[in-house]
């Protein structure tokens, strides 16, 4: 009898651990519909997410975001591998990428388009150089390029007492190092050595502007007229040169300008769903355009 009623008492105990731990799980599982979204990736969006998350928040107090950089190929990571709920993302996903995802997770990543960048080049503001053309990039950051003085652009900088172009540039688990190379060096050709590399966006325009000889490319979200110069880019050498602007981007007429990305696993639904609503919206597209970036094309009235 005692050992029966002891080994009730255990076997009731062991039923009330199993259910505190179904319950505990049940609590911790994401919600869609509430809760925390995560966010991480591009670091050339990094400074949009985190406006978008305050705009958004103040009208979803239900619902917050957390934000991390990184770059579009950390946050793609993360994402393959299920950890975040958003990934950020300055170009697009590569086959092999969505194919780990499907592997790691079961569900094939969903993509959206939210608005785009100009990826301007910068250099020190006393620089006199106004325009510079996609040939000329691709001689200055590309392996065996023939441009490493700025006379060899004709330009005349005492400020830069060595005379030499020192070329700026990401890591390359980011987007726009990625994008750079395929839009500016082209598929076949690589960068050359001893590239200067940054972790973030700012951090080019931080360092250029301290750097009198320097040259970097970095979003046009993140220009500080009072430390240093945009250049203007041409597509070909003698071809007048366009400044990044939200019209040159969205005509075409600025030659290095390219989408940007939000990735789900799968369609998303919930807060998830609600919050890309919103980023595609005209209060998310304002936003864009406010942090510097160039705003999805608005669609004509319907007649």
């Amino acid at each position: 009898m005692v050992l029966g009623r002891l080994l009730l008492a255990v076997g009731l105990s062991g039923l009330a651990v199993l259910l505190s731990s179904v319950v505990a799980c049940s609590h911790n599982s994401r919600d869609d519909s509430v809760g925390t979204i995560k966010v991480t990736g591009s670091d050339t969006m990094v400074n949009l997410a985190n406006a978008w998350r305050e705009a958004f928040e103040a009208g979803h107090p239900d619902i917050s975001l957390q934000v991390k950089g990184g770059g579009s190929g950390v946050g793609i990571a993360a994402l393959c591998s299920g950890k975040i709920d958003i990934a950020t993302a300055s170009r697009p996903m590569k086959p092999t990428e969505i194919e780990t995802a499907k592997a790691k997770t079961g569900k094939e990543p969903k993509e959206f388009v939210v608005g785009r960048d100009a990826l301007a080049i910068y250099v020190h503001k006393q620089n006199p150089i106004e325009s510079i053309s996609l040939g000329e990039l691709a001689e200055i950051y590309g392996e065996n390029g023939k441009m490493s003085a700025w006379k060899d652009l004709d330009i005349d900088f005492p400020a830069c007492s060595g005379g030499e172009i020192i070329p700026i540039g990401r890591q390359n688990s980011s987007g726009t190092y990625a994008y750079f190379k395929e839009a500016v060096l082209g598929v076949k050709r690589d960068y050359r050595q001893g590239l200067t590399s940054q972790s973030g966006s700012s951090d080019v325009v931080a360092l250029v502007s301290k750097t009198p000889c320097a040259i970097g490319y970095s979003g046009m979200g993140y220009y500080k007229a009072d430390l240093v110069k945009m250049v203007k880019v041409a597509k070909q050498k003698g071809e007048p040169g366009f400044a990044p602007s939200v019209e040159s981007a969205l005509d075409g007429s600025y030659p290095i300008s390219r989408p940007l990305y939000l990735y789900t696993l799968g369609e998303p639904s919930g807060a998830i769903q609600e919050f890309i609503q919103w980023v595609r919206s005209e209060e998310g597209q304002k936003t864009v355009e406010e942090q510097g970036y160039v705003p999805l094309p608005k669609e004509p009235a319907a007649k």
